[in-house]
């Protein structure tokens, strides 16, 4: 049976805006695939759609929500896989490096 967490990588504090979205992406990850594409093409549904069958398959998942629309997904990571997939239009800019 898949673990599945359900997380918030960045929100509002009494000290403003805090964010974590510099953890979602593990630093050994194999795969950084980034999402591109206008609001409402349908990122958050497709990431949606590929953790339900990542869990049928039995993999560990993780779900980092929006923290402005608790409905859209920001990224998913298959932890067990070192595998990411993310949002990377603004303001959600991921930093690729080549190797």
């Amino acid at each position: 049976m898949a673990k599945v967490r359900h997380m918030f990588p960045g929100g509002n504090t009494c000290h403003g805006f805090y964010s974590f979205y510099h953890y979602i992406v593990p630093p050994d990850a194999r795969r950084k695939i980034v999402l591109k594409g206008g609001p409402g093409v349908g990122k958050s549904t497709f990431m949606k759609n590929l953790a339900q069958d990542f869990m049928e398959a039995g993999c560990d998942i993780e779900f980092h929500w929006c923290s402005s629309d608790n409905q859209s997904l920001d990224a998913i990571v298959l932890a067990g896989k070192e595998v990411a997939i993310l949002d990377g239009t603004a303001p959600h800019v991921v930093v690729t490096l080549v190797q």
